[in-house]
């Protein structure tokens, strides 16, 4: 049996005209879909919509790029008198937010499913992990496609406050681990009388490893858990729901800029390291084992090829995307608590040094197998 279906409030403005907003389908099969453009009030549903039960209707949102409060309010209001007459509404094609507005219990009767018996069991780990890649290679497609809701100034920002900032303890680490690799190869190779070859030793050691892992090491430290606990208490302080309430995606706004900063600075510093490892090494070559200055730098352009600096820059970005990652997802998935935001701060950079040393070993071995 079917019913009457209310009559919607029309725009001032023809919507078709507006907005690529139509309704599509026949029979008991019907689909809404919403362009990237929308007005504050949807078309009517057609005379061929039956409002009955057994008819279904599905909302499509592919092609909207963001979403205001209005169009929650709009969609409330064209969809609720379909569900109370018996139209079943399939909401998994809008954004999750909006689909969590369009859940809340209708005031006037509108049935939902209830509610299981037991609770549903908490999410794996590996789970959280690859939804959160997912919508991360998501928010990169739209800002491929130039419709990112990303802005520039929050990019820039966080290259300042990873870049920069970070310079100088990643200086100091490198140049204190280029001591030590410098002073202990030496020692073994004046044994034989080879101390012209610490010049060979240093240079593939800190450009093509050592570079690459102490900045690592040094971001997941520093910026890691920054970004952990500077999201998790953004989760904590429910602001990722108003974010949410408000059409913004907290991966675009708030996780794209972070990895896309790492994924600029994390190079630049890996080659700053580098120069400060090769540094500390000429001078524990020159000072300590009496290697004549110009034979030392002669054999380190002999032993530093090209493909022994693509490949420390390449490590040092792919580490440095990993610590991004292990931040911003440790971040999102944190529990409402002060404890629970350092529990994930502390995750966070375990879980990226971990990342970071089976990469390091896969990248060793492929790139050895590959003769590179």
């Amino acid at each position: 049996m079917s019913h009457a279906l209310p009559a919607l409030p029309t725009s001032a403005h023809d919507l078709g005209a507006a907005t690529p907003a139509r309704w599509e389908g026949e029979g008991r099969q019907w689909r809404l879909v919403l362009g990237s453009d929308w007005a504050a009030e949807l078309p009517r549903p057609p005379a061929g919509l039956h409002v009955a039960d057994g008819t279904r209707l599905a909302l499509d949102s592919s092609a909207l790029s963001h979403w205001q409060p209005p169009l929650a309010a709009a969609l409330w209001q064209a969809l609720a008198p379909l569900a109370r007459g018996g139209v079943t509404l399939d909401l998994t094609g809008l954004p999750r937010g909006l689909q969590s507005l369009l859940n809340l219990p209708p005031p006037d009767g509108v049935t939902r499913p209830a509610p299981a018996d037991e609770e549903d069991p908490p999410e794996p780990e590996w789970h959280r992990t690859l939804v959160f890649v997912g919508d991360l290679l998501t928010a990169l497609g739209r800002l491929a496609r130039g419709r990112s809701a990303m802005r520039l100034s929050d990019w820039l920002w966080q290259i300042e406050q990873t870049g920069p900032r970070s310079l100088p303890i990643v200086l100091l680490v490198s140049a204190l681990v280029g001591l030590i690799v410098a002073y202990m190869g030496a020692q073994q190779l004046q044994r034989f009388g080879a101390q012209s070859f610490i010049a060979n030793l240093v240079t593939i050691g800190v450009v093509r490893e050592i570079a690459a892992l102490v900045v690592g090491i040094v971001l997941a430290g520093r910026v890691g858990a920054a970004f952990a606990a500077q999201i998790g208490s953004m989760r904590a302080g429910e602001e990722i729901d108003a974010l949410t309430t408000l059409g913004v995606d907290p991966v675009e706004h708030l996780v794209l800029p972070r990895m896309l900063a790492l994924l600029v600075t994390g190079p630049l510093l890996t080659l700053c390291a580098g120069v400060a490892g090769l540094a500390v090494g000429w001078a524990v070559a020159v000072g300590l084992y009496d290697v004549p200055p110009m034979a030392y730098l002669a054999t380190t352009r002999e032993a530093l090829s090209g493909w022994d600096l693509a490949v420390g820059l390449l490590k040092g970005s792919v580490y440095a995307v990993l610590v991004a990652l292990a931040g911003c997802r440790q971040g999102l998935n944190a529990g409402r608590s002060a404890q629970a935001v350092g529990e994930a701060t502390t995750a966070a950079v375990v879980q990226a040094i971990v990342w970071m040393v089976v990469a390091a070993s896969l990248l060793t071995v492929i790139f050895q197998r590959l003769g590179v």
